[in-house]
């Protein structure tokens, strides 16, 4: 098996789980075969936004197919 890694940033006003689970949420709906994922960073949006939002910078894993 081999597994390729891309990096996402989920975006939410809610908070950051609700951010990580977007990204995760869009990842499986446009990729086939993920695996896990992992949350690297965390950040709050507050200057180009209305109130603030929440972002998950995730790295998600899916293994490729022959």
């Amino acid at each position: 098996m081999v597994y390729k890694k891309v990096t996402l940033i989920g975006r939410s006003p809610e908070s950051f789980d609700a951010a990580a689970e977007n990204a995760l949420q869009r990842a499986q709906e446009t990729l086939e075969n993920v695996h896990w994922v992992e949350v690297d960073e965390m950040g709050i949006e507050v200057a180009s936004v209305e109130d603030h939002e929440y972002q998950a910078e995730v790295t998600v894993a899916f293994e490729l197919q022959d």
